[in-house]
């Protein structure tokens, strides 16, 4: 695998395209990061660490709206070809607000809105889209 972040957000989205209510996938540390800011963005419902049999799993449960699994966009920004970074002067917000980027900054994994307030830039892993 060449993207392993990549392959955890498709992970994410074609588990709400296909109505699941939970996913499961290898555990990282910045998986568990970008799992962690996406629950507290309202993404996710739930994010767990589990282990089994020695290996450590991110066990995410989805938001639900009406029953139903509500479908998530993401698109993987910098990739391990082309590194995309900006300045915080060239943020700007996703959708009215609709939508987030989760940027890896001198301070860690941040949100855009956050990345604004602390006036920081950096590299900008993916964007999120209800």
């Amino acid at each position: 695998m060449n993207d392993p972040i990549a392959d955890f957000l498709i992970r994410i989205k074609n588990a709400a395209m296909s109505h699941a209510k939970t996913v499961s996938v290898p555990h990282s540390k910045i998986k568990e990061g970008l799992a962690y800011i996406l629950q507290k963005e309202g993404f996710l419902k739930k994010v767990e660490v589990v282990s089994d049999k020695g290996k450590k799993r991110i066990v995410m449960t989805l938001m639900e709206d009406k029953g139903r699994v509500r479908p998530i966009e993401v698109k993987r920004i910098s990739k391990p070809g082309k590194r995309v970074y900006v300045k915080v002067n060239e943020l700007k917000f996703l959708k009215r607000g609709l939508g987030t980027r989760i940027i890896s900054s001198p301070s860690g994994l941040i949100t855009d809105r956050e990345a604004l307030k602390k006036k920081l830039g950096g590299e900008v892993i993916c964007k999120v889209i209800i």
